[in-house]
């Protein structure tokens, strides 16, 4: 599979991370209009905030079942109906309660995405270059942040009045609509038809993707063609031991970083450490740009060190950063010092972790229940991130220093979590995978 075709399905599909990254971060340019809005407690403004982080879990836990049955293509046009819908939604709100269950449709949207995404793409890409491919999501992501805050300022410069944080929500349905009538111009993927035994659909699907010849492709898959009437395959722990606990163990370091809880709290951070706001948002900024960068340098370091090996590393660097910001909100001093290391913190962990999580998800589980150990992955992921972002703030108030502390002991265990049991899976053959792990190899 490769050449132009490829490529375009590749990026079609991968513009399901630009609006989990739109939609996620959009919300940061209403809050004060919602607070007047609706005149909302500061209880109030948090429900109204969370309510997204709470239906993406929905979101994640949802999705793999109809997603292993029906295919990840045609669930993420029902996804893609689900941020158009959202958007809109939002938009229109006329109490908080109304706005509320709109931006829990979108926490839905955003949790399947996770889960239907990575999928799709892993099935399409080539063992050797699938780190990359299955990493535009991430990159996507990422990039979808950026857009989300220069569409927020864009529309406030361009558009006044009290209303503008409707205009600002709103937006998001546009490229939704976009990438929801795209979906209808790709295939579906050629493993998910094969484990149908639907292989002349899946032998066409290969085709639509560039494969030079499609039937020895679809040999290689050594899919056995199911019998009608057979039970569909269950995840399950004896059937999926090691992959159900790689999936289980990196969503959890993945979030024990604090990634989501320094991303969510940098100005107050930045405010702890004695930085005006003014001198937050322009650092704030330059915190964005390393993470876009480092995105970049992990993906295209995915196919050529591995997954175990940025893994390692990156542990490393996130521990040594965490270090060094204990200290600082420990001491009160070398505050000059914070940004250099938030910067330090943010590369290594989109080199590391924010380059492998979606990819590694995709990977490991067999094609028959993937998209459900994708979705377990994905909902441990939102749990913990819900858990520490509504903690880091209750446990900053007593230490400044404490959660960093934390943060930094869990990356000192990732490195020997990831250094003992976590197995590369770079090159390998999706087909070959449960043979490798089964085997205990690393």
């Amino acid at each position: 599979m490769g050449g132009a075709a490829h490529t375009r399905v590749v990026i079609i599909a991968s513009l399901a991370g630009m609006l989990f990254g739109f939609d996620t971060a959009v919300i940061a340019g209403v809050t004060h209009a919602l607070r007047a809005e609706f005149s909302l407690s500061p209880a109030g403004l948090g429900a109204a905030v969370s309510s997204a982080l709470w239906g993406t879990l929905a979101g994640a836990l949802l999705a793999g079942r109809p997603g292993d049955r029906y295919g990840s293509r045609d669930m993420l046009r029902i996804v893609a109906l689900l941020y158009v819908i959202s958007a809109l939604g939002s938009a229109a709100a006329w109490n908080l309660s109304s706005f509320a269950v709109c931006r829990f449709l979108a926490g839905v949207a955003i949790g399947a995405s996770s889960v239907l995404a990575p999928v799709y793409l892993a099935e399409i890409a080539p063992a050797d270059r699938r780190g990359a491919l299955v990493g535009l999501f991430q990159l996507n992501i990422v990039i979808g942040i950026l857009l989300a805050y220069g569409s927020n300022f864009c529309v406030a410069q361009l558009i006044g009045g009290p209303d503008v944080w409707r205009v600002k929500l709103a937006v998001a349905a546009l490229p939704a609509l976009l990438f929801f009538v795209l979906l209808f111009t790709i295939p579906a993927s050629p493993r998910w038809l094969a484990s149908k035994a639907r292989f002349a659909q899946a032998e066409a699907s290969l085709r639509r993707l560039g494969c030079a010849d499609p039937r020895a492709a679809l040999d290689a898959m050594t899919v056995p063609p199911a019998a009608p009437d057979a039970p569909r395959q269950r995840l399950s722990w004896p059937a999926h031991r090691r992959p159900i606990l790689l999936a289980v163990g990196l969503a959890c370091f993945n979030q024990l970083s604090g990634i989501n809880a320094v991303l969510y709290y940098l100005n107050d951070i930045f405010a702890a450490a004695g930085f005006d706001a003014w001198s937050a948002d322009l650092q704030s900024i330059a915190i964005g740009a390393a993470n876009l960068g480092a995105t970049l340098l992990g993906i295209s370091l995915l196919d050529r060190a591995g997954r175990r090996t940025l893994m390692l590393i990156g542990s490393v660097g996130t521990a040594l950063a965490l270090i060094g910001v204990a200290f600082i909100m420990a001491a009160g001093a070398h505050r000059g010092s914070l940004l250099p290391l938030l910067i330090l913190f943010i590369a290594s962990f989109a080199v590391s972790q924010g380059a492998v999580i979606w990819v590694y998800l995709s990977e490991i589980f067999p094609t028959a229940v993937r998209a459900r150990g994708q979705g377990l992955g994905s909902a441990t992921h939102w749990i913990l991130n819900a858990l520490i972002a509504g903690a880091f703030p209750v446990v900053a108030a007593h230490s400044k220093a404490a959660p960093f502390a934390f943060f930094a002991a869990m990356m000192l265990l990732q490195f020997i979590a990831a250094l003992e049991f976590m197995p590369e899976t770079r090159g390998v053959a999706l087909e070959r995978m449960s043979e490798r792990l089964s085997r205990g190899e690393k």
